[in-house]
């Protein structure tokens, strides 16, 4: 018998087994969804909504977590994943470089708000009023985390590929049986596919449709990460990724030519360089509508858990959702009610 039976191998999942690992449990990860938002993810970690500047929700401890969970990954996989790069906002007039200072005197935005306006030019990007720079700021390569800890799963036989069947899953005392497979719990990171789980579909998870460019810019000189109403992110050899868009009603993962237009009409606005599109991206972000996770035990079947609805932000919430739900589990550890599922439940 073994400890954890984890559904789904994207940041969610990922998150959860390398916790269980580092805590001496054993595990079997199912991957239902090889193709999961995660994949495609622009890997983005930035402690400041800069649309409403408000401070992310629990930034500073997340923050925290994060480079201790990436640092032991990256010895683990023997490749570097957690670039830090700083974010540089662009202004586009007087107005936004003011709600940019009163926004730094807020309480929780002063660490991450620098008060000192980035005056360097940027060749291939015009910016008469500067930029504002976000600190603590980076990137993790997703798409190779996720490659590389399958291969480190499917090299130590705890990985398999296939759709899980819910109707397949057998409770006996303190344990669940899952075909061949008998665990003492089971942790549901299925991401946007929870819509198909009979013992969490009624949670209000929403799914948004986000797409992504790849471009190349060779006259774009730019070693820092630019948000405006898009980010532009330097990937290196001269490509650079560009994003995000945000369908609510789309809940595909195909790259459509309407996303593929907003994207090439912001970058218009922002880039006075050519540029060529090289890759087109697309995927459901599992998200939640107050924009808090999804984590917590299952009201009648007290094995059964679920990680999900990291949306936007899951390489800072991944590493520090796992560990509340493994605490939880373990430790009886109380979750905060923020991300609770319980604060879904009728009183």
């Amino acid at each position: 018998m073994i400890d954890y039976l984890i559904i789904g191998a994207g940041l969610a999942g990922v998150s959860f087994a390398e916790t269980a690992f580092l805590n001496n449990k054993s595990f079997y990860v199912i991957d239902n969804n090889i193709n999961s938002s995660s994949m495609v993810a622009a890997g983005l970690y930035n402690p400041v909504v800069l649309k409403r500047f408000t401070a992310v929700w629990e930034a500073e401890n997340q923050l925290v977590l994060l480079d201790e969970f990436y640092r032991t990954m990256e010895a683990k996989l023997q490749q570097q994943l957690n670039h830090k790069t700083p974010l540089l906002r662009k202004f586009f007039s007087i107005e936004e470089q003011n709600n940019w200072f009163l926004a730094s005197d807020k309480l929780g935005l002063a660490p991450f708000l620098s008060t000192e306006l980035q005056t360097k030019k940027i060749s291939g990007i015009d910016s008469p009023f500067d930029f504002g720079e976000v600190k603590s700021t980076g990137y993790i390569d997703v798409a190779l985390l996720l490659k590389l800890y399958r291969t480190f799963l499917i090299d130590a036989g705890l990985y398999a590929v296939h759709a899980f069947d819910h109707s397949a899953l057998l409770f006996q005392e303190n344990q669940i049986q899952y075909r061949e497979i008998v665990a003492k719990h089971i942790v549901f990171a299925e991401g946007f596919g929870m819509h198909q789980n009979p013992f969490f579909n009624d949670l209000p998870l929403d799914g948004v449709k986000g797409e992504l460019l790849i471009i190349k810019a060779p006259y774009l000189d730019l070693d820092v990460i630019v948000n405006t109403s898009i980010f532009i992110l330097p990937i290196g050899n001269q490509l650079f990724k560009v994003g995000a868009t945000y369908n609510w009603t789309d809940k595909t993962d195909t790259p459509t030519e309407e996303g593929r237009q907003e994207l090439l009409d912001r970058i218009k606005e922002v880039l006075t360089c050519d540029f060529e599109i090289v890759s087109h991206f697309a995927g459901v972000r599992p998200t939640v509508k107050d924009r808090k996770p999804l984590v917590g035990t299952h009201s009648e079947f007290n094995n059964v858990h679920i990680l999900n609805g990291l949306g936007t932000r899951g390489v800072m919430l991944g590493p520090s959702m796992a560990k509340a739900l493994f605490e939880s589990i373990e430790n009886g550890t109380t979750l905060p009610p923020e991300i609770n599922i319980n604060r879904f439940r009728k009183k």
